[in-house]
């Protein structure tokens, strides 16, 4: 399975079979590794209605007429935009796909589109657990650090996905103690550097995490990707 990294939030998670992309946002992304059009999805996870998230979803699913997941209001929003699918969830809630298991994950942040200077509510915020091929991967969304992330790692996870950016998320020293409540194998550090205000030096977060023996950190640069 192939986990790859379009910048700052955003990645394709793929095993020859299904591709899933999460929070594709592209499109005016100073890090984005690729364009909308070059985007192949079965599936968009999208985590919450800001525009550096849901990004460039709406248009993508309709050129793939992929599928796209989200909390019931954002996943109801993105039908009305001219989504040809979408599967409704919310946090708690859990589905078996035909590439395999999904729940959705408390998030600690907000959740509105703005369009045309009005804000849209698009629901609470979410994280995504899922599976693919009996690998576990969470993509935390935008979060701050919350207790309940221990229930998360204890059904074992293969790698986690964390925003260590600060100011809007967790920074460095609160994803680290996410580590320690996940316990996955493995993290890549996400939502960072893209603008100046979520500014860190990721190999800080590496240097604390892999110090702790806690995990394997991957610091992937925008168009890299790993193996699972």
């Amino acid at each position: 399975m192939l986990v790859k990294f379009y910048g700052h939030s955003c990645f394709e998670v793929s095993n020859g079979k299904t591709v899933i992309l999460i929070d594709p946002w592209l499109t005016g992304n100073p890090q984005a590794a690729a364009k909308a059009e070059d985007m192949k999805p079965d599936y968009v996870f999208v985590t919450h209605g800001h525009s550096d998230h849901l990004g460039d979803a709406i248009p993508i699913a309709k050129a793939n007429d992929a599928t796209i997941i989200a909390p019931f209001e954002l996943a109801t929003y993105c039908n009305m935009q001219g989504a040809p699918k979408i599967h409704p969830m919310h946090i708690g809630g859990d589905y078996n796909f035909d590439f395999g298991h999904v729940k959705l994950t408390q998030a600690m942040h907000g959740s509105a589109f703005i369009d045309d200077e009005k804000i849209v509510y698009t629901g609470n915020p979410c994280g995504f657990a899922f599976t693919m091929d009996g690998k576990r991967i969470f993509h935390a969304g935008d979060t701050g650090l919350f207790g309940d992330m221990r229930f998360i790692g204890e059904e074992g996870l293969d790698l986690a996905i964390l925003p260590i950016g600060g100011n809007f998320v967790m920074g460095v020293n609160d994803a680290v103690k996410a580590v320690q409540l996940l316990k996955p194998k493995t993290v890549i550090p996400m939502h960072y550097n893209t603008f100046d205000v979520i500014k860190q030096d990721p190999n800080e977060f590496k240097r604390k995490v892999e110090g702790k023996n806690l995990a394997e950190v991957v610091i992937l640069s925008p168009g890299m990707d790993i193996q699972l």
